[in-house]
């Protein structure tokens, strides 16, 4: 199973570098990494999706904690949150099938940024699902370069969990 995890620490230098290596010591693998300036000054927000049992993630939770700059360690996978990730994606585009091409971006709300002769480049914002399922829509042209944040997350602060609402929109 994907864990993500919300790790908040000290702003200093080193301290990304402590905590990847802590977990190549140990064999586990980050499959999303992102970092930015928190809310407070001097402190930094680390989003990062791992694959791993609950033992396992406990277990990476109790290391982060013994290292100096971490401040708080939450495993949010199962906690309702908001979680988005951005992704640039260029596409072989035609005279012929460019039109389409737009058409598609437009459903998922993405939007071009760049236009040339032969490729379009679409940028997407959005949950990890809404990512993948543009990615598979538009593989049919080809794919050229794709490039992908990290997930980030926040937990909801209203409670709601919008995967329940979904299963309930799906009975109707």
């Amino acid at each position: 199973m994907k864990h993500t995890l919300s790790v908040l620490v000290e702003d200093e230098a080193g301290v990304l570098s402590r905590i990847s290596s802590l977990f190549a010591r140990r064999g586990f693998n980050i499959e999303s990494l992102a970092v930015g300036p928190a809310e407070q000054p001097g402190i930094s927000r680390i989003t990062m999706v791992v694959p791993g049992d609950d033992h396992i993630i406990e277990q990476l939770t109790k290391q982060l904690y013994k290292l100096i700059n971490v401040l708080k360690v939450q495993d949010i996978t199962e906690i309702p949150c908001v979680e988005r990730e951005l992704m640039l994606l260029k596409v072989n585009a035609t005279s012929t099938n460019r039109s389409e091409i737009v058409e598609l971006a437009q459903i998922f709300r993405a939007r071009v940024v760049d236009v040339a002769e032969d490729s379009l480049t679409v940028e997407v914002v959005g949950d990890p699902g809404k990512i993948v399922a543009i990615v598979q829509v538009l593989q049919k042209f080809g794919l050229r370069e794709i490039a992908r944040t990290g997930r980030i997350a926040l937990t909801r602060e209203s409670g709601v969990n919008t995967e329940w609402l979904k299963s309930l929109e799906a009975k109707v």
